[in-house]
């Protein structure tokens, strides 16, 4: 119980000393997805590309088998755009499966700015 309170005070001393929204929603959204609120190392964050850009505005299979998806991955190492893991095909997972291609980041989803590390299963802030 103790432990629960310390770090609902953590998260409220970062939201109070100005930390940005974006880096708020990481905290949480790393607690959800790997069950805890501090960000883990990445050893793969030298991997992406500071000049990518993306290699198209929709999952092109997806368009092609007619379907449909939530949200959109690109992946900072070629620029690959496809469907989140919420999505039936997951498209973004299946490109990282191929490639070893290990970080990705939301596109054109408003309000979400992170890295996801496949490898280390690792949510960072914006690189």
């Amino acid at each position: 119980m103790r432990r629960s309170v310390d770090r609902k005070k953590s998260c409220l001393t970062r939201i109070l000393r100005g930390d940005t929204p974006t880096k708020i929603i990481n905290v949480f959204l790393r607690r959800k997805w790997t069950g805890q609120f501090r960000s883990k190392p990445c050893s793969h964050v030298n991997l992406a590309r500071s000049n990518i850009g993306p290699a198209s505005e929709v999952c092109e299979t997806c368009v092609a088998l007619g379907d449909s998806w939530p949200a959109l991955r690109m992946c900072l190492v070629c620029g690959y755009v496809g469907c989140c893991d919420k999505s039936k095909n997951k498209h973004a997972r299946e490109h990282f499966r191929q490639t070893g291609h290990p970080l990705t980041r939301p596109y054109k989803e408003r309000g979400m700015d992170w890295v996801w590390c496949y490898v280390d299963e690792a949510l960072l802030d914006p690189i």
